[in-house]
């Protein structure tokens, strides 16, 4: 399985969510490849935080990585109007690789179809969004249901990079 994770980025992401996941996978051997919009381009978190996109999303293909990550903030409502994003879920969940979302990136799972069923967790505030799309929603600090890691905010996210690491084995 390749050591490469993604992980989607776009103006006003959470800024810890999406680099502590990142700088940890870093550290535990992976190449992580940030993909935005445009490759090149630097984006902005809620905190202001820049982060510069390795790749454009229509460039990225589920079979070159091992898994995915979705940070929070307000980005994922823009990218879940995104094609390419949608399939790229649904790609990474038709071969079992882990799809790992963190407060409102559940918005971007919920969008591609592939939580019916799944045990998740998220920020409260998507919560009946979640439950909509047919998730089954844990008010916990991570929840894993196979290759789905999900957890609810900022606060979770050493429980998150654990459970991340686990599910990459």
């Amino acid at each position: 399985m390749p050591r490469k994770i993604l992980v989607f980025t776009g103006d006003i992401y959470e800024d810890l969510e999406l680099w502590y996941p990142k700088l940890r996978l870093i550290e535990a051997g992976f190449d992580v490849v940030v993909a935005g919009e445009e490759a090149g381009r630097t984006y902005h978190g809620k905190h202001s935080y820049p982060c510069r996109a390795d790749a454009a999303l229509g460039e990225v293909h589920a079979a070159d990585f091992a898994g995915l990550v979705v940070p929070g903030g307000f980005m994922p409502d823009k990218l879940r109007r995104d094609p390419r994003v949608l399939q790229l879920v649904r790609d990474f969940d038709a071969a079992g690789k882990l799809v790992a979302a963190i407060c409102h990136g559940g918005w971007i799972p919920i969008s591609a179809g592939v939580y019916r069923g799944v045990r998740v967790t998220g920020s409260p505030g998507i919560k009946d969004d979640l439950e909509n799309a047919g998730a089954i929603w844990e008010d916990a600090p991570v929840v894993v249901d196979r290759h789905f890691v999900s957890s609810r905010k900022p606060a979770d996210l050493p429980e998150f990079c654990k459970a991340l690491l686990g599910v990459l084995g």
